[in-house]
């Protein structure tokens, strides 16, 4: 499937969600929109998942039957990382369970540069710094919780100002690049110093959002996962790959 035109203009993509790029292997990255799911988690998800096709938990793979395929031919597709639903931006994804089973290993060898963007209130002084915590990460009733007091696993981001707002409530553009890969580490990373990301319903200062929401008109979580990058071999081939999400236009309207 590879380099099949055919396969990949006939993606049953979700809403809002657009290929931004594919190499030859047939490793791919979508945008995906705030308010999507990475994959469907329940009957009935598969409208509001990345794609709207039947979920594999199992093999984690997207499964579809192509109009005008040979009968029994179905189309797959390998989900290789996921984004919470309330997260917009690159999302990855391969055509064969070879080169799925490649690249989950160079999530694990966490040999994949991801860099996100933050809108948060308030913001740091410092134009750059690298954040060091100890998180707790628990699971409570199905739902992942993470917090950064007595916690024992190490959570480590480097922070770079993008620009800082001139309005009130005074807004900052953060660029967040974890190097460690911890459920909600940014999100409990800014809520800690107390910079919590707009929007955030689990961490954030829910006070403030829901003054921000009344102005803005929108409850969107602002955290966007902006580019991955990384290098790989596949089938004896060197490859170079990178992917990154134009910044939704909400990030920049109230800074």
């Amino acid at each position: 499937m590879a380099n099949d035109h055919a396969f990949w203009t006939t993606l049953p993509l979700g809403r809002g969600v657009t290929l931004l790029s594919r190499d030859v292997h047939g490793l791919v990255a979508f945008n995906k929109p705030a308010g999507v799911l990475s994959h469907p988690n329940a009957s009935g998800d598969e409208p509001r998942a990345l794609l709207q096709a039947r979920y594999q938990p199992e093999g984690e793979f997207f499964e579809w039957r192509n109009e005008g395929a040979a009968a029994g031919e179905v189309s797959r597709l390998w989900l290789l990382n996921r984004l919470d639903s309330a997260t917009s931006g690159v999302i990855l994804a391969a055509a064969s369970a070879e080169l799925a089973a490649e690249i989950r290993a160079h999530f694990k060898r966490k040999q994949v540069r991801k860099v996100y963007f933050a809108l948060v209130f308030g913001g740091p002084h410092a134009a750059a710094d690298v954040w060091r915590d100890r998180l707790a990460v628990e699971k409570r009733g199905g739902r992942i919780r993470t917090t950064a007091h007595a916690g024992h696993v190490p959570a480590e981001c480097a922070m770079a100002v993008v620009r800082r707002g001139a309005q009130e409530p005074r807004l900052t553009l953060l660029r967040l690049e974890p190097r460690t890969g911890r459920s909600h580490q940014l999100r409990v990373q800014c809520a800690k110093r107390g910079w919590p990301i707009v929007g955030d319903q689990t961490y954030g200062d829910f006070a403030r959002n829901r003054e921000f929401a009344k102005r803005a008109g929108t409850k969107r979580l602002f955290l966007h996962s902006r580019e991955t990058a990384f290098a790989y071999e596949f089938h004896g081939r060197r490859a170079e790959f990178s992917a990154v999400a134009p910044l939704p236009e909400e990030f920049e309207k109230f800074l």
